[in-house]
C-alpha cells in the first residue's frame, strides 16, 4: 500500500532535498568559482563545451526513463515490479553502450584534435548519465528521497573531491575536469547499486517481453521526454548559437553567467525532486490549494534571492577579474531564475501529475521555437549579445506564463495580475542593472523588492497559515 503524504513528511523530504542542494551547492561554487581562477580562459572555455553537450545526453533513453516515472510514480519500492524493471536496466545498458561505441568511433574518423577530444569524453557521458538518471528516478518514484539525497551526495562530493586534487596539482588541462565529471557518475552510480540491489540485480523478464515493456515506456515517456528537453532548448540552443557566432572566449565568458545562474536554479528547485511523487499521492481536490499557496510564496522568495547578486558582482569582481564582462551578462540572464523555478518547481510538476504531458510539449516547443528565431536574429543580423540574453528571459517568460496559463485551466483557477507584477519586477531588474551604477541599480531593485512584498502580503501570509494548518490535519491524521 502506497505512503499517505501528510505535510510534515512532504516538507521532511524537501529539508533531506534541501540539505543535499547546500552540499551541491559547494560543489558547485569550486566548479563554478574555483576552477576558472586556476585555468586558463580557453581551457574553461573547451570544458564549458563538454557540458554543454553532456548535458543532452539525457536525451538518448528516448523517453524510457521518463515512461518509468509515469507508470511507475504511485507504487511504494516493495509494490515494484522488480523483474520487469531489471529488464529495462539491462536494455538501457546495452543501448547506451553501444551509442558510445558508435560515437567514439564516428569521433576517431571524422574529428580532430580538441573537437575530438569532447566529442569521445561525451560519449562516455551517455552511459555514466543516463545510468545515473535511471538511479535517482528509481529513488525518487518510490519516495526514497534519503537514498535519492546519498546517491547525489555522493556523486556530487566525488566530483567535487577530484577536481580539488586536480587544482591542488595545478592541472590545467581541460578534460581532465570532464574526466572528473564521468568518474563521480561513476562512483555515484555504484554506491546507488549497492543501495538498490533489486532494481539491478536479478531475474529479469525475458526479451521479448522486456522489449515490449520497453515500448510501453517509450510510448508513455517520450512525449514528456521531449515536452522536458524541448524546454531545456531554449537556454541551449542560444549557447550553441554563442559558440557558433563568436569566438571560444566570449563563449566562455557568457557560459561563466549561465553556470552562476544555474547555481540559484539549482539551489531554489530542490524541492521539485520530491513535489512530483508527493503529488501523485496527494487527492485530486487538494491539488488546486497546494498549487496556490505555493505559488503564493516561491515568486517573492525568487525575487528576494536575486538581491544577492549585488554583493555577489563585488565579490567575484575581486575574485576573477578577467570575467568581470560576465557579470553584465549575469544581470541580464538573472530574471531567468524566477521563470525557470517556476516551471521546474510547479508547472511541469503538475502537468505530469494531471498526465497533460502533450501541453507541455505544444507550449515548451512553441516556446523553443519562438526563442531560436529570435536569437538567430540578435546573432547574425544585430550580432548584439545584450539582445541575445534578453531574449532568452523573454523565451523563458514566456514559457513560464503560457504553462502556468495551461495549469489553471486544468485546476480550475484563474490569475492575471501576478504575471504582470513579475514582468515588471524582471524588466526593473535587468534595466536597473544595465543603466545604473551597481549600488544604485540595488537600492532601486530592493525598493521594487519592498513594493513588491507589501503589495502580496497578504496573500503570503494566508498561504503560509493554510500551509501550518494542513500540516497540523496531517499530523493529526498519522496519529
Amino acid at each position: 500500500m502506497k505512503q499517505r503524504i501528510t505535510t510534515k513528511k512532504f516538507a521532511a523530504n524537501v529539508i533531506i532535498s534541501i540539505s543535499v542542494q547546500v552540499i551541491s551547492l559547494l560543489v558547485s561554487f569550486v566548479l563554478n568559482f574555483i576552477v576558472p581562477k586556476f585555468i586558463d580562459e580557453y581551457q574553461y572555455a573547451y570544458w564549458q563545451t563538454y557540458v554543454l553537450y553532456v548535458g543532452y545526453v539525457g536525451v538518448l533513453h528516448f523517453g524510457l526513463l521518463d515512461g518509468i516515472v509515469l507508470r511507475y510514480s504511485q507504487y511504494d519500492y516493495e509494490e515494484l515490479d522488480k523483474e520487469r524493471l531489471r529488464s529495462q536496466f539491462k536494455i538501457l545498458l546495452c543501448f547506451t553502450c553501444a551509442l558510445t561505441l558508435i560515437t567514439t568511433a564516428v569521433s576517431l574518423l571524422a574529428c580532430k584534435d580538441v573537437t575530438q577530444i569532447v566529442v569521445i569524453l561525451v560519449a562516455f557521458g551517455i552511459v555514466t548519465k543516463n545510468l545515473v538518471t535511471y538511479s535517482s528516478y528509481s529513488f525518487q518514484i518510490t519516495n526514497r528521497i534519503p537514498k535519492y539525497a546519498i546517491l547525489i551526495l555522493v556523486q556530487r562530493i566525488s566530483y567535487g573531491v577530484i577536481v580539488g586534487i586536480l587544482l591542488l596539482c595545478r592541472v590545467n588541462d581541460f578534460y581532465w575536469y570532464c574526466i572528473a565529471d564521468l568518474m563521480g557518475d561513476a562512483i555515484g552510480f555504484a554506491l546507488s547499486c549497492a543501495m538498490n540491489r533489486g532494481l539491478y540485480l536479478g531475474r529479469s523478464t525475458g526479451l521479448r517481453e522486456a522489449v515490449k515493456e520497453a515500448g510501453v515506456n517509450v510510448g508513455a515517456g517520450i512525449i514528456l521526454m521531449f515536452a522536458n528537453w524541448s524546454s531545456m532548448l531554449i537556454i541551449g540552443s542560444a549557447k550553441l548559437i554563442v559558440q557558433w557566432n563568436w569566438d571560444d572566449l566570449m563563449f566562455g565568458h557568457v557560459s561563466f553567467a549561465f553556470s552562476v545562474s544555474n547555481v540559484f536554479i539549482t539551489f531554489i528547485t530542490a524541492a521539485s525532486v520530491v513535489l512530483f511523487p508527493s503529488l501523485k499521492r496527494l487527492n485530486e481536490e487538494q491539488l488546486p490549494e497546494v498549487y496556490m499557496g505555493t505559488r503564493a510564496f516561491l515568486s517573492p522568495l525568487l525575487f528576494f534571492a536575486i538581491l544577492f547578486y549585488f554583493p555577489g558582482c563585488w565579490i567575484l569582481e575581486k575574485w576573477l577579474p578577467n570575467y568581470s564582462d560576465s557579470l553584465v551578462y549575469l544581470g541580464v540572464l538573472l530574471p531567468l531564475v524566477v521563470y525557470s523555478s517556476k516551471v521546474s518547481l510547479l508547472t511541469n510538476n503538475y502537468l505530469k501529475a494531471y498526465r497533460k504531458e502533450k501541453y507541455m510539449l505544444a507550449v515548451n516547443a512553441c516556446s523553443a521555437a519562438v526563442g531560436v528565431a529570435a536569437f538567430l536574429i540578435c546573432a547574425l543580423v544585430f550580432r548584439n549579445m545584450t539582445a541575445l540574453l534578453a531574449c532568452i528571459v523573454a523565451a523563458i517568460a514566456l514559457n513560464s506564463v503560457c504553462s502556468e496559463i495551461m495549469v489553471l485551466r486544468v485546476i480550475g483557477k484563474k490569475m492575471f495580475l501576478p504575471f504582470i507584477e513579475e514582468a515588471v519586477m524582471s524588466a526593473g531588474f535587468i534595466l536597473a542593472v544595465y543603466f545604473l551604477s551597481r549600488w544604485w541599480a540595488c537600492l532601486a531593485y530592493g525598493c521594487m523588492v519592498a513594493a513588491y512584498v507589501l503589495l502580496n502580503y497578504k496573500t503570503l501570509l494566508s498561504a503560509l497559515k493554510k500551509f501550518f494548518k494542513r500540516g497540523e490535519r496531517g499530523g493529526e491524521n498519522r496519529a
